[in-house]
């Protein structure tokens, strides 16, 4: 969603009001005459662009421009009720730069005439000839606006950077004469996701949630709160910690110290109050202040704060509700709240849920309760293996395994003692490998046999067997080729761990180590001894195997190359598109559902014409959490659920392709994708080249990201991961295709060149 620098849409435009009759004409809202030279429409209104195209121009009633990342153009009109004027469409004479473009309108709609707030609806123009044309767009189309009160148009999202054309700009009295162009509507606007106020029937009011917490990287990461608005404490926290839908704010100084949540435009008038839920030690200190706009595209121009003693708070270390009512907040605009801010507080505090509530009564929001669907909790018969025992590892020094081979963990803390291993791992990306070859080794001959894993400590791991690559050389990618992962609380009895070997789902023929990763807290591990036995001892009962998805670093198809691009910056999304176009190639996006949910990115339009032109995109997560390392199954399954409600909503597909974020696999999100995913084979995608944009994009030597990206090509990768989070990576993505190209390879989507019978034909 454009954010407008505009005289304001609030200001020009829900200012004036034109009164309802039936049309007999239609209603010209600018010939593009003179409205270059005056910013003024034939309606009179303000039209501009902001600055925010690279360049424009206008000749003889036709304006053209050339638009740059985030470029918008928009005509106010006074407010206007179209539906009981019988206007029935949105009439633009455009011409595209290329056959195939495509734009995004934007109406804006208010609650009634006049207004001083409003919610904006997008609908996605595709399939432009790149002639002079006239776009019908059917009023109806944009899905949940007010017809009956509409302030403004604005194109945007734009799919080519070259030069357009407007003509004219125009609402179709009556029914039309000619044929509709073909359009897909974009995403629903979501109150949510929504930057400006959503206005609601004065006389009704239902709770509206600021933020619950559910998340950690949604804060981390993103900096969302539930509105998908910027929440965040500008790094004068000592520390944020998320859990249980709660929030633990530890000060740095008692002083310096705050923590805000942004609420958009709201307008309070219609509830009673804010309500919160805090835990604070006795005598703890605290500030709340309320910040409030005087329109809802302009900055704060009013603030009042009031002290926990002055509101009448008192703590004694238990959680109990809170409320703030607008009487003790007087100087500020209710009917265009800004933000919430917590400061002050002499304690480390935590937070429950803060929303909005309806009434005299001050209630608490309630967490809707999350329930996972069961696994299978029944037991299988335990085989009976021939192959005799074979010890891989007793911990008996830190230079290599009882086969002699290497053991070691990436960034864990590790400790030796005598034939034990303590590990303490500092997140779930990291993992202890224990080789069972230097190359590959045979297991089929222990199919019928069990990993056993003698430990004290937690169960909070996964336990891996590892398949090497067809050449079982470590200096061929990928390595490894692939991996199962199961969980070792299914499998655990007491200080044992039992799982037989025809449980993990890789080629037997070529394993090449054993490893403990997915490690989902920081209590120490430890390990006395890792082997392959013929039987269990009595009383002991294996779980069933449960689905873990397909793990893959690597396209299968002979000759393909695939990227899979990530996450991004919204201002680098057109030049990254215009790539792909020139190139000629088809790729993979991964999203992030949330950022897709939020309208003001502008990820939602960019990822639609994306698809519309035979791209693939697949899921990255809601939040882009460290999924392995959530403490909860119910917190992996919100993920996925939530990611798929914003995905299905905007494109009507349930993908079976997910990247875990950062890459971190492990046995309870493999298992909870697998159900999520209601997919007869669920991908779980990785890669086999990295251009380590995260590493060098912003140092002083961007051009290594050429490096790793040739180094990991030469060793055979063919699956890519990259962002276009940084302008260095954008810029060298050409070079990435280029060098792609040059293997002799075609690229392709990722489910192409893993030969997914539901993939489109190359």
């Amino acid at each position: 969603m454009v954010q407008f620098k505009m005289r304001s849409l609030l200001a020009a435009a829900y200012g004036a009001v034109v009164a309802a009759a039936a049309c007999t004409s239609d209603l010209l809202v600018d010939d593009l005459s003179n409205s270059f030279t005056t910013n003024r429409n034939n309606l009179g209104s303000w039209t501009s662009d902001d600055g925010s195209m690279a360049s424009m121009s206008a000749s003889g009633g036709i304006l053209s421009f050339t638009p740059k990342a985030g470029a918008y153009y928009y005509e106010t009109i006074p407010c206007r009720s179209l539906n009981a004027d019988s206007y029935t469409h949105l009439v633009l004479d455009i011409k595209a730069p290329a056959s195939g473009a495509a734009f995004t309108v934007q109406l804006t709609t208010a609650a009634s005439c006049p207004a001083t707030t409003g919610t904006k609806t997008s609908f996605r123009v595709t399939g432009l000839t790149g002639s002079s044309q006239t776009v019908r767009i059917p009023l109806s189309s944009f899905g949940g606006a007010n017809l009956g009160a509409v302030v403004s148009v604005v194109i945007e999202s734009f799919s080519s950077t070259q030069q357009w054309q407007l003509d004219k700009v125009l609402f179709a009295c009556g029914n039309p004469t000619v044929s509709t162009i073909a359009a897909a509507p974009t995403q629903a606007t979501s109150s949510r996701a929504s930057t400006s106020t959503t206005v609601s029937n004065p006389g009704t009011c239902s709770p509206l949630l600021i933020d619950d917490w559910a998340s950690q990287s949604r804060l981390d990461f993103l900096g969302y709160n539930a509105l998908l608005l910027p929440t965040g404490d500008d790094g004068t926290m000592q520390s944020r910690v998320v859990s249980n839908n709660r929030i633990t704010l530890t000060p740095k100084s008692s002083s310096g110290s705050y923590f805000y949540s942004q609420t958009g435009c709201i307008d309070a008038n219609r509830f009673g109050g804010i309500s919160l839920r805090i835990k604070a030690p006795a005598g703890t200190s605290l500030r709340i202040e309320l910040t409030s706009k005087t329109t809802c595209d302009g900055a704060m121009t009013g603030s009042a704060s009031q002290t926990a003693a002055q509101l009448g708070w008192t703590f004694d270390g238990t959680e109990k509700l809170y409320s703030l009512t607008w009487s003790k907040f007087s100087g500020i605009n209710l009917s265009m709240i800004r933000s919430i801010v917590l400061s002050s507080a002499s304690n480390p505090i935590t937070i429950g849920p803060i929303s909005f509530y309806c009434g005299s009564t001050p209630t608490g929001w309630v967490v809707p309760s999350a329930s996972s669907p069961p696994g299978p909790t029944g037991t299988v018969p335990a085989p009976a293996a021939t192959a005799s025992a074979l010890v891989i590892d007793s911990f008996a020094s830190s230079g290599s395994n009882a086969l002699g081979f290497w053991h070691g963990g990436e960034e864990m803390n590790l400790s030796w003692g005598s034939n034990r291993l303590t590990m303490v791992a500092s997140g779930p990306d990291y993992a202890f490998t224990t080789l069972v070859s230097n190359g590959c080794r045979d297991l089929r001959g222990y199919s019928g046999a069990y990993l056993h894993i003698a430990f004290s400590g937690h169960t909070k791991f996964s336990v891996s067997l590892q398949q090497h690559n067809s050449q079982c050389n470590s200096g061929v990618a990928p390595y490894p080729e692939t991996r199962d992962s199961l969980e070792a609380a299914r499998y655990a009895r007491g200080n044992d761990i039992y799982i037989p070997v025809s449980h993990f789902n890789i080629n037997l023929q070529r394993v090449s180590s054993v490893a403990i990763r997915g490690v989902y807290t920081s209590e120490p591990l430890v390990l006395a001894k890792i082997e392959l036995v013929p039987s269990i001892p009595s009383g002991v009962t294996i779980p069933q195997k449960l689905p873990s998805g397909t793990l893959v670093f690597a396209c299968t198809r002979p000759n393909s190359f695939a990227f899979g691009i990530d996450d991004g910056n919204p201002r680098y999304a057109a030049r990254l598109a215009e790539i792909i176009r020139d190139a000629g190639i088809k790729v993979t996006f991964f999203a992030v559902g949330a950022v897709l949910e939020n309208n003001s990115t502008g990820m939602a339009s960019l990822y639609q014409q994306l698809r519309s032109e035979g791209h693939q995109i697949a899921l990255h997560s809601y939040t882009h959490p460290r999924m392995e390392g959530l403490q909860s199954v119910e917190a992996i399954d919100w993920e996925y659920n939530e990611d798929y409600r914003v995905m299905e909503g905007i494109f009507n597909e349930r993908s079976n392709y997910f990247r875990p974020p950062f890459g971190v696999e492990g046995a309870r999100m493999r298992q909870r994708w697998a159900t999520a995913s209601r997919a007869e084979r669920p991908y779980i995608i990785n890669w086999s080249v990295d251009v380590q944009d995260w590493l060098w994009a912003e140092t002083s030597t961007p051009e290594k990201q050429v490096d790793a990206f040739n180094s990991d090509v030469a060793k055979g990768g063919n699956l890519v991961v990259m962002h276009f989070s940084y302008e260095s990576t954008v810029n060298y993505f050409p070079e990435f295709i280029k060098q792609a190209k040059a293997t002799g390879k075609q690229i392709m989507r990722i489910d192409q060149c893993m030969e997914d019978p539901n993939a489109p034909p190359l």
